[in-house]
């Protein structure tokens, strides 16, 4: 007799998102838009037209990028 085969379970990997959540108007609109070389980065809310450029560094990815960009947005609130 032979043994019964195991069914395998694929654990779906989880990806980071390309669109984020807008701290003016609250909608999922952000897009962040990295120049090559990897200096400046734009941050844009198609929704209300919020744009940000920022410097950034090469390593810094596009959800680095979005956390700079809010919490320079809070901040300026704050003041």
């Amino acid at each position: 007799m032979g043994r019964r085969r195991r069914n395998v379970v694929r654990i779906p990997k989880k990806k980071l998102p390309t669109v984020y959540l807008c701290p003016r108007c609250g909608k999922q609109a952000i897009n962040v838009e990295i120049f090559s070389g990897g200096e400046r980065a734009k941050v844009r809310c198609s929704s209300c037209e919020l744009t940000e450029e920022l410097d950034t560094r090469p390593a810094f990815g596009a959800i680095d990028i979005y956390c700079q960009f809010t919490d320079l947005f809070y901040s300026r609130l704050a003041v």
